[in-house]
């Protein structure tokens, strides 16, 4: 990408969202360079600074306290007004602030993946996954399809699953840039 390319692109956040191992992580890192900007896996960042895991924190303070930590994380990061790309987990936008402050402050973008593609993948992330932890098949199943209507709010919807992350990536620029023209 050429620097006025980059230029031509609003700065605001942008919020990709989507099921855990949708490819939120690897595509926003190919856009975040393709566009210059910092990358922020929000999990990995409370991790962090936590300094411990996800899964722990789920083990040790439970659900309820890392969605605070996260609902906190998220609202100081769009309160900055960085340029940023923020990878937010699986389950944060189960929060309504968080739908609400991302939709209004940022560009939302929901990381697409069918049900029979992100399955190929559980094996590869049922272990590090807090919330698919002693979980049945139907009962990934039943949370994915209950997820779907909370990652319908979006500005903009990739078909992460059957492009390459560099393809998903310049399809949210394209996007980004067709708007910035039409509002220009």
């Amino acid at each position: 990408m050429q620097a006025e390319d980059a230029n031509a692109v609003p700065e605001r956040n942008i919020v990709l969202i989507g099921f855990m191992g949708a490819g939120k992580t690897t595509v926003g890192k190919v856009l975040a360079d393709k566009l210059s900007r910092e990358f922020i896996d929000v999990d990995e960042l409370i991790a962090s600074e936590r300094g411990m895991p996800v899964t722990e924190i789920f083990k040790t303070m439970g659900e309820a306290a890392f969605r605070r930590m996260e609902k906190e994380y998220i609202q100081d990061l769009c309160a900055n007004k960085r340029s940023a790309v923020l990878s937010l987990g699986g389950g944060a936008f189960l929060q309504q602030e968080i739908r609400d402050l991302c939709m209004e402050q940022a560009d939302v973008f929901l990381m697409d993946i069918s049900w029979e593609l992100w399955k190929s993948r559980l094996p590869l992330i049922r272990d590090s996954r807090p919330i698919l932890q002693n979980k049945t098949d139907e009962e990934i199943k039943a949370l994915y399809d209950a997820r779907q209507a909370i990652y319908a709010r979006h500005h903009c919807k990739v078909d992460a699953g059957s492009q390459t992350p560099e393809a998903a990536a310049q399809a949210l620029i394209d996007w980004l840039q067709t708007r910035q023209r039409q509002l220009s």
